[in-house]
């Protein structure tokens, strides 16, 4: 029967994926890498249940993760033979098919392996009664609890579909020291830590913005939490792997796509206010003195829908009167249409400088995109168009690329329905079906009171420089907002920072901001501020609404804007 940890006191749970896509190798590297007790995998971005969606409606036997089915195939042998178990939410629209295709990769390998799953999240099937509309995808976001059942079944692999992202590292964890529902502040801290290793090795160096400052990046190791009894953790990776892990590294995945200072799951609402982050070692980080609360009453719901159809066209213009040749360009493809699409959004990248020394340096991009709920409407009908520009338009018309027939695009929203509305329940190796009851105590999500600010700096004499001189950031996406996160390292920063990046500012320095709704959480702990710009992203990444649809660039487009900075922080 497979046991959790050795240690009573200790369990090391590691990561092999962030999304999916993520190094296929990775789950090797981290069984043959040193010692685990448990490896985890997320593999479902919002965009990802769009894509297994659509492979769904392909294959009603399909709609999990198939890179993980071919990392089994090559590993496990291997964690069976080191006594890992595997926690992986790569069952996606369809756990319990990966499951009985998990049984049969390793009867086909001539291994003895407990294969348990998790299912309930599903409500496409209900989403007209639960007040969901019509969606491609209508998955709830469930906890831990069903793991912990499966684990404690003696599972050698656990998927599940649609889970909390830290829900894969809080199962083992909750199982392996027998928490209760209730004990929320451990369960918290494993949250915290699960929230730092879900995303692979953005923990360990990945997207971090001081890189320069990091020895070996060449290929960062994968993350691992070494969570104890009271539900403080270590962050760390292992020996001889690139990357690092440091306050910044992890801070930075703190930052990742959080809201306020209250982290909402379905088994706890972690306060991220409570955080402590130190330095334990070479490549060790503790976190410790989290907080949890009871639950919210409701369950979050990913929805995806079909949106319509897009494409879109990207002209080159170079030299001089760019502006001119945009607007020519734009008048002609606009006037030349047989029918306009729904949505037609023109943008220009002035990329161009005077004078340039290569004709790359001496071009600008406009580009146009066009949505519509009918195909044809975007597909030759408009490429066509686009095309007989050529010979016709601006001096050097010319493209980046031809554009194609159109393509479908997803829209993003989330849900949210009672949690006893969504079954949950745990499918052991041997069949028993366990349902999981939903959380009896709950407490309605509420904002944080704006905790208090430092003593403002006194105003001595500045200096004109980028905010990334002292500031890091790390930014990403939640459904249409984006979130961007923003700490310093030293009190006396944090003094300026605290006052200085205030709503208003992020807007004169971010214009995109302006028309839209800015709210800024404050977390001192971290000598961070968090802020939520609500519809910079349209309906979701599939909607690729902007350049950068999910926001991965926008916290370094911040830090790059210029601001009077004291010359004594500099």
């Amino acid at each position: 029967m497979s046991m959790l940890a050795a240690d009573p006191e200790l369990i090391r749970i590691g990561n092999c994926s962030g999304f999916y896509g993520d190094r296929l190798s990775a789950m090797r590297e981290m069984l043959e890498g040193g010692q685990l007790d448990v490896l985890t995998g997320d593999y479902l971005a919002e965009l990802t249940m769009l894509i297994l969606g659509r492979d769904r409606m392909k294959d009603p036997s399909l709609g999990y993760a198939k890179t993980f089915v071919r990392q089994i195939e090559d590993c496990l042998g291997l964690a069976l033979e080191r006594n890992v178990q595997i926690v992986t939410n790569a069952g996606g629209l369809n756990p319990a098919g990966l499951a009985e295709k998990l049984r049969k990769v390793a009867a086909d390998l001539g291994l003895d392996a407990k294969v348990a799953h998790v299912e309930g999240d599903d409500l496409l099937s209900r989403a007209g009664e639960l007040g969901l509309g019509s969606p491609l995808t209508a998955n709830a976001y469930l906890g831990a609890w069903g793991i912990v059942e499966c684990l404690n079944a003696g599972a050698d692999i656990v998927v599940t579909g649609r889970v909390t992202d830290a829900s894969v590292i809080v199962g083992p964890a909750a199982a392996h020291f027998g928490w209760g529902r209730t004990d929320y502040d451990q369960l918290a801290g494993a949250v915290v830590a699960g929230h730092v290793i879900e995303c692979s090795t953005q923990a360990t160096g990945g997207n971090f913005a001081f890189f320069t400052e990091l020895a070996d990046l060449g290929r960062p190791g994968f993350p691992i939490a070494e969570v104890r009894r009271d539900g403080s953790s270590v962050i760390t990776k292992h020996q001889g792997t690139g990357g690092a892990v440091t306050v910044d590294t992890v801070a930075a995945q703190l930052m990742y796509e959080i809201q306020g200072a209250r982290y909402a799951g379905p088994d706890v609402t972690a306060r991220l206010d409570t955080i402590e982050l130190n330095r334990e070692g070479s490549d060790r980080v503790l976190i410790s003195g989290v907080t949890g609360e009871a639950p919210p009453p409701q369950l979050k719901v990913s929805l995806n829908t079909l949106g319509g159809f897009r494409n879109e066209m990207e002209f080159v213009l170079t030299g001089l009167d760019i502006e001119a040749k945009a607007e020519l360009a734009q008048r002609q493809l606009e006037s030349w249409l047989p029918v306009r699409p729904a949505e037609l959004t023109w943008t220009l990248a002035r990329l161009d400088r005077p004078d340039a020394e290569t004709e790359e340096q001496a071009s600008a991009l406009l580009r146009c995109v066009v949505r519509d709920p009918d195909p044809n409407k975007v597909g030759r009908s408009f490429s066509n168009v686009a095309v007989e520009l050529a010979l016709a338009s601006y001096p050097g018309t010319n493209f980046t690329s031809l554009p194609g027939n159109g393509s479908p695009y997803g829209v993003y929203t989330p849900g949210f329905v009672d949690a006893a509305e969504v079954p949950h329940a745990a499918v052991l190796p041997q069949g028993t079906r366990v349902d999981i009851a939903p959380a009896s105590d709950t407490l309605e999500l509420a904002d944080v009171a704006e905790p208090e600010l430092p003593e403002p700096l006194p105003a001595n004499e500045t200096r004109r420089a980028p905010l990334g001189a002292i500031a890091l950031a790390r930014s990403g996406d939640k459904g249409g907002n984006a979130n961007i996160g923003v700490w310093v390292r030293t009190d006396e920063q944090w003094r300026w920072l605290a006052h200085t990046l205030t709503v208003e500012r992020i807007k004169e320095l971010l214009p995109e901001a302006v028309p839209l709704t800015v709210t800024r959480h404050v977390l001192p702990n971290l000598r961070a501020v968090n802020f939520i710009i609500e519809g910079l992203l349209g309906q979701g990444v599939a909607y690729q609404a902007r350049f950068d649809p999910q926001a991965k660039g926008l916290g370094e487009w911040l830090r790059s804007r210029h601001v009077d900075i004291p010359l004594e922080l500099l």
